[in-house]
């Protein structure tokens, strides 16, 4: 029996999007799907510019599951991307990490 799947953290609730060319009917292009913590995984990456240990530790996983959904979202975007098809994010097993205080808010007076 395979051990069970972690669950990844997300920073933000997640929803369904989708991207698609313009001027084209989604019902003639292929669906390209990206899970949500694959998105997370490019998020960290590559517009938060963690490092894939920092971005790893961020998501609750080790630095080798955090390279293989970050090698996937960008195989999957850059083939929706190049070959003109249509980006789904949705689906994943994933929790919504709650925020974390900087420490102690100060009262205006």
């Amino acid at each position: 029996m395979p051990r069970p799947r972690k669950r990844r953290r997300l920073r933000h609730k997640p929803r369904q999007l989708t991207f698609k060319p313009a001027g084209v009917a989604l019902n003639d292009l292929r669906l390209v799907q990206l899970r949500h913590e694959e998105l997370e995984a490019l998020r960290l990456a590559d517009l938060e510019g963690l490092t894939q240990t920092q971005a790893a530790e961020s998501m609750g996983v080790s630095r080798s599951t955090f390279q293989r959904m970050l090698t996937n979202a960008r195989r999957q975007t850059a083939m929706a991307l190049v070959e003109g098809q249509a980006l789904s994010v949705e689906g994943g097993d994933y929790v919504v990490a709650e925020r974390q205080r900087r420490g102690p808010r100060r009262q205006r007076d």
